[in-house]
């Protein structure tokens, strides 16, 4: 039980330290509070406050939320797209974490038991066609009726589908070998990168993106954690089966992410809401009384 041991331990710690470290970024809300711009507290701060009106106008507004989004998500990409482009380059030349292929393979092969084989078998089907297509839809349908919106199935068809595409793509103008050491279970297609590391990274992914939605920012933390978790956990089965390479699953999951940033481009503005926040800090701003605004001016002439 060794090896069901090593790949667990590594998901947990893998997926606790994304936990973490997602606690320390900074925190940008995906979908805006409920602001009232016409209650009486509102209009008595801003009333308070003149100057909050020129703040919120001049520095917030919904095109800037919107391009933030966007420029994380293909800073995003760019980084995992060069991370591929690096180990395809060591996969190449034997060298960099290329190196470590043959002994992951090796250790795999020699700790096999059929209790760790049939769990890892277990634990790979979460990253199979039809699992994946399964978990998909079931979360897609309690996802659309908790919170409805249309850009769902859209967002899980275009992620789902596309990343089968994209991998198999890769698959073949790679064309890598399959280790040859101890093939516990089936495969298809040429090694690099993993198709179930693939799936499981972008599916698992999108569906902690849906359930984010609308929740408490440490529960959206778990289920990132969970969602990278569960990835680790069937790349690391993908290697103790003896039919993919560790360069293969690392390789498998980034393009994995890389392909779910894609998509949030693509059709998560419409889902997320990326300029909702801004669109209520202007619609506060605009009952800023009239009298504010111009004992502001004054202040500002004399202080000129």
């Amino acid at each position: 039980m060794i090896v069901v041991a090593a790949v667990v331990g590594s998901a947990v710690v893998v997926g606790t330290a994304i936990m973490l470290a997602a606690r320390r970024w900074p925190r940008l809300e995906p979908v805006a509070p409920h602001v009232d711009a016409d209650s009486p507290t509102v209009k008595a701060e801003v009333r308070r406050h003149p100057r909050l009106r020129m703040l919120l106008q001049r520095h917030i507004d919904p095109a800037t939320a919107t391009a933030l989004a966007v420029t994380v998500c293909l800073g995003i990409i760019a980084v995992l797209a060069v991370g591929i482009g690096l180990l395809f380059a060591m996969v190449q030349t034997h060298t960099g974490l290329a190196k470590w292929d043959l002994s992951f393979a090796r250790w795999g092969a020699e700790n096999a038991t059929d209790t760790s084989t049939r769990v890892m078998r277990d634990i790979s089907l979460l990253g199979g066609t039809v699992g994946v297509l399964v978990i998909a839809a079931v979360a897609g349908v309690i996802e659309y009726i908790r919170r409805p919106n249309r850009a769902i199935p859209a967002l899980l068809l275009l992620t789902v589908l596309g990343q089968f595409a994209i991998s198999n793509l890769v698959k073949v103008l790679v064309s890598r070998d399959r280790p040859a050491i101890s093939q516990l279970t089936g495969f298809s297609g040429s090694s690099f990168p993993s198709g179930h590391a693939t799936a499981a990274a972008a599916t698992f992914a999108i569906i902690a993106l849906l359930m984010g939605r609308g929740r408490r920012r440490g529960v959206r933390n778990a289920i990132a954690g969970a969602a990278v978790g569960v990835a680790v956990l069937v790349a690391g089965s993908r290697v103790m089966l003896g039919v993919h390479w560790f360069t293969d699953v690392l390789a498998g999951m980034a393009l994995g992410w890389a392909w779910l940033a894609v998509c949030s481009i693509a059709c998560g503005g419409r889902l997320l809401d990326f300029g909702a926040p801004a669109a209520a800090a202007t619609a506060v701003a605009d009952h800023t009384p009239a009298d504010a605004q111009a004992q502001q001016a004054r202040r500002e002439q004399l202080s000129g």
